[in-house]
Parts: structure tokens; C-alpha cells; sequence
């Protein structure tokens, strides 16, 4: 059978040193398929100041199209978990997209544009320390107020498990925010 090199939209380079995962040739489809080829590529997904909400005065948009980019973007997130946040963050408003959800969904897209090649790597090792981080952001969501929190683990340097959870709970504090994220991220490791 040969060598995997391509499986499920995931493209998989194996070499002496380690193994590359990517979706460069889905993002490139992905990118296309919304008519953004031409699109000015951007430096990060979501602007640090961006807040999501209801935007309940905005004009509403196309639901299917809507909803066909963000689960194009959440099949992404299997090889890239530097969108992750923002995707889900956008994904929240599926019932009732706005202009502005919108907006921040084509911000990531062009933040694909200029990053399509990056992917995961996984280094031949023989360190298999475990090691896990996590992080919250304490009443991020403006409807609710409700904390997000996201956590990475590592086996050696390779990424195996990556996470982002809106929590069922309101956080009291920016403690008690930080402790949910640490116990889901305990539980994952």
C-alpha cells in the first residue's frame, strides 16, 4: 500500500526527522469555495478588542452560507489549533447570523490566506514527558458571562490534545475561571 500521504483531507509528510500534518490543499479549496482567493491575507484570526455578541440591531445574512464556512473552519481546526477560539467563538451565532459574525468569520479566512502551509509537527523523540496548560478568560462571553477556556497538551514537544470549552458555570472570579480551565485540562492529561 505504500506510505500515507493523504487521509481524510489531512495531508501527512513522514521524513527521517518527524511527521508534518497539514490541510494546506482543503484550506486552499476552503478559500476558494468563499470566493476569497483575492483577499488581503491577515496577521491573526480575531482582533485582541473583538467582542461577539447577539448584535441584535445588525442586518442578518445568509444562514447556510454561514453555517456551510463555519463547519468548513471547524474541519480545519483537526490540523490547526490556532483558530480554534475564534471558529468556535463564531460558531455561537449559527441561529441568527449578523453582519458582523459574518465579518469575523471572513477575518479568520483571510487570516488562512497568508498561514494555509502551517500544520502540526511531530519530531522523532524520545522524550515523553507530559506536560498541559490552560488558560480562561474570565466572563468573556458579553451574553452570558460565562468563561471560556482552552488547553493544549504535549507529549515531549509534540502537540496530541488540544481543547476550548465554553464553561456550564458562571466564574465568581478570575480564580475561579483559571481553576475550572486547570481541572477540565487535569482531566485531559
Amino acid at each position: 500500500m505504500g506510505e500515507l500521504t493523504f487521509f481524510l483531507r489531512l495531508q501527512i509528510k513522514q521524513s527521517p526527522k518527524g511527521i508534518f500534518i497539514s490541510q494546506t490543499k482543503y484550506t486552499k479549496e476552503l478559500i476558494k469555495k468563499f470566493g476569497m482567493e483575492n483577499s488581503k491575507s491577515i496577521g491573526t484570526p480575531m482582533s485582541p478588542t473583538t467582542t461577539l455578541d447577539g448584535d441584535i440591531n445588525g442586518k442578518n445574512v445568509d444562514e447556510t452560507m454561514y453555517r456551510g464556512m463555519i463547519g468548513s473552519l471547524l474541519y480545519l481546526t483537526a490540523s490547526r489549533p490556532d483558530i480554534m477560539f475564534s471558529v468556535y467563538k463564531c460558531a455561537r451565532f449559527q441561529s441568527s447570523p449578523k453582519e458582523s459574525h459574518l465579518t469575523a468569520v471572513k477575518r479568520i479566512i483571510r487570516y488562512l490566506i497568508g498561514s494555509f502551509k502551517l500544520g502540526l509537527w511531530y519530531a522523532h523523540s524520545n522524550n515523553f514527558a507530559l506536560r498541559g496548560f490552560s488558560e480562561a478568560d474570565f466572563a468573556g462571553d458579553k451574553i452570558d458571562r460565562k468563561s471560556t477556556s482552552g488547553t493544549c497538551q504535549l507529549l515531549g514537544n509534540a502537540l496530541v490534545s488540544w481543547n476550548r470549552k465554553k464553561e456550564n458555570c458562571v466564574a465568581l472570579s478570575t480564580t475561579e475561571a483559571e481553576y475550572l480551565a486547570v481541572g477540565s485540562c487535569c482531566t485531559q492529561v
